[in-house]
Formats: C-alpha cells, structure tokens, sequence
C-alpha cells in the first residue's frame, strides 16, 4: 500500500480531520531543502544543484556529509512513478565515478567559494583527503504507487542498495499551510544495511560529541551522569542510537577523549531525567550550564541519555594525538583502528565482558 500521511487537529474531545493540499511548487520544496537539508533529515553540505550530468540529466540536488559520501536528492515532480526509480539509479551510475577534482568543480560553481573551506566552514573539520567513498540516493515526492515502493525496498533490503523515499504532503489549518514529513523506511536501518563491506569492523564502541562548544559542561556531565544533545531533532534524533548496555567514548571539539562510560538509560527529556542518587529531576539541579525546566517543546528541546562513566579524565587531561578520530557526529560507530587502540590503552578498556563485571 502507498504511503499515506494523515493529520487530525485536537478539537474539544475529538478530532478534526485537516484537509489534504498539493503542493503547487515543487520548486519551492526544491528551494527548502537546498536552504535546508535538515528538513530530509541529512546533515549534508549541499554543493550543486541542477547539476549536469554527461548523459543530458540533471542530478535536482547534490550533497556531501562530513564523511565525504555523497548525498543524490531527487524530486518526482511529474515523473511517473517507476521512471523515478529508473532515473535516479542512472544518475547514481553517474556520481560514482565522479573524482574529487570533478566534485570539487561542481561545488566551487554552486557555492561560490573554495570547496574545502566551505566544507571546513560547515563541519569544523578539514574535508577528507578520500572523498565519494559511497553515495546514497533519496527521493523527494508527495506519494507514489505501490509498485515503487517494493522497487524501493527491494534494493534496499535485499541488495543493501542506500535509497529512501521521504514524503511530503501539505495540509490547510487556518489558512495557513502546514507541511509534513514521512519515511518509506527507517533512515537507520538503510544507513545500516548498506554499510560497505570495506569499512572497518565496528568494536561496539561508540563515538559522542559532547557539545561543549554549545554552552554545555563536562563537570555537569560527569557529576551526574548523563550526555545530551538539543537545538533541533537532526541533533537530539541522534541520541535514539545509544542503547541501554552500550559503550560509548565521549570526546570534546578541539581538546580530546575524557571519558569512558555505559548507557544507563536511554534518550529521555532532560526534565524527566533523575539522575542516580538524587531526587529531582536534572532540570532542578545546579548545573555549571543549567538546562531550563520550562522547554517549549518546539524541536530545541534538550534530551539525556543516562552514563555509568567507567574512566574519566579532567579537561586539561584529555587523550588525543594526531589524526584521532573526531567530527560533528552527535553520536557515531567508532570505527578507526588507531584511535580504537590508542582509546583502549589510555582508558584502560578490555573486553567489553570484562567491563561488566
């Protein structure tokens, strides 16, 4: 069945079923997403848009992540449902040969400016000496037939192939329109499945942002135990990844890894996070950097995830050394062997069993 979003308003004790527009620009969506790829849930720079391919197409949007793949944004549009599907498999055809001096060609046209400042600009981080190690493909559209979706999946699922479809519909409340956003399937799982082979083998350890740089405090952190992230789902989503019994290595930006802990509990509201031996919630707590108590619920909010720190160094004695691991990512697999060896070394981790005890 094609994916259908619904949306009822809260009226007295009942619903009201809000009425269904078409969105009567697809240009305007286009220009929504390139201002904001957040909006697809990617956290991607974009660097070419109408981008010409060598076969007459033209690629909508074109973007890169912090880890130098590749992100292919097409919208439907007036396409028929499988001529989509069809088009954005060629266009991917055409961006996996494309060669770090044909991307930075593309980007340099597009944003004006040197590629690998703006990308420094965007992720706080020097773009990577490897670039368009894989790509991954999403389509834009406001629905499509059944028999699309199955093509979708199918790839995904079966030949580990990374394409999505997320949808958008408008809906009419008072005048006003209100837009709304739906995956054909779980983004995580997708990433997940396509993972190349050639990747380093994940150790179960994961990588966490602290944030610091955001006005938030390691002390806090490590008094009572607890990570957070906020300023907007893309960031706070991230947190859903970390597990109860997971590992995790918390790094700060430009200083170094302080500390080494477990997942106690999974992504809560920080005002409903108690944390362990006290008897308010962390909102009502002397924080160095206090959390409000009264959030907005507005998509800034700020959530928690509970950690048993195992091993931790103070700010000044922060563990680091050239070319260790370290970007935007909120939360991460870590994956890099030199940083996994030199982390294991300095905070002393042994076989995660051996930890539990």
């Amino acid at each position: 069945m094609g994916m259908n979003t619904t949306v009822w308003e809260v009226n007295g004790m009942g619903l009201r079923l809000l009425a269904k527009h078409k969105l009567d620009q697809e240009q305007r969506l286009e220009d929504w997403v390139a201002n904001d790829p957040s909006l697809i849930g990617l956290d991607v720079l974009v660097i070419g848009r109408q981008v010409r391919t060598t076969f007459g197409g033209r690629i909508d949007l074109l973007g890169i992540d912090q880890e130098g793949d590749l992100a292919l944004i097409e919208l439907k549009r007036d396409k028929t449902p499988r001529d989509i599907i069809a088009q954005v498999l060629d266009y991917a055809s055409f961006v996996d040969n494309l060669g770090h001096e044909d991307i930075d060609l593309i980007a340099t046209k597009y944003l004006g400016k040197t590629f690998a400042g703006e990308f420094q600009e965007r992720f706080d981080i020097p773009l990577p000496e490897n670039i368009n190690g894989r790509h991954q493909m999403v389509i834009v559209a406001a629905e499509l037939d059944d028999a699309t979706e199955r093509i979708a999946q199918y790839l995904a699922d079966r030949h580990s192939i990374s394409i999505n479809v997320v949808f958008f519909n408008v809906f009419e409340h008072e005048g006003k329109e209100l837009v709304a956003r739906s995956w054909l399937m779980d983004p995580e799982v997708v990433e997940e499945k396509s993972e190349p082979r050639k990747r380093a083998p994940w150790t179960g350890l994961w990588y966490v942002n602290l944030g610091i740089e955001h006005g938030r405090s390691w002390p806090d952190r490590l008094k009572y135990g607890f990570i957070s992230a906020g300023g907007g789902d893309i960031y706070s989503d991230k947190l859903k990844k970390l597990k109860q019994g997971d590992r995790l290595l918390a790094y700060i930006k430009g200083v170094g890894y302080v500390g080494y802990g477990e997942v106690t509990q999974e992504r809560i509201l920080a005002g409903e996070f108690t944390p362990e031996g006290e008897s308010v919630p962390l909102t009502g707590l002397h924080l160095d950097a206090p959390i409000p108590a009264d959030q907005t619920m507005d998509g800034t909010e700020e959530y928690v995830v509970g950690v048993r720190w195992i091993n931790t160094f103070a700010r000044p004695d922060a563990k680091t050394f050239t070319g260790v691991f370290a970007n935007q990512n909120i939360v991460c697999k870590l994956r890099d062997p030199a940083t996994i060896s030199f982390l294991r070394k300095e905070f002393g981790i042994n076989d995660l069993e051996e930890d539990q005890k």
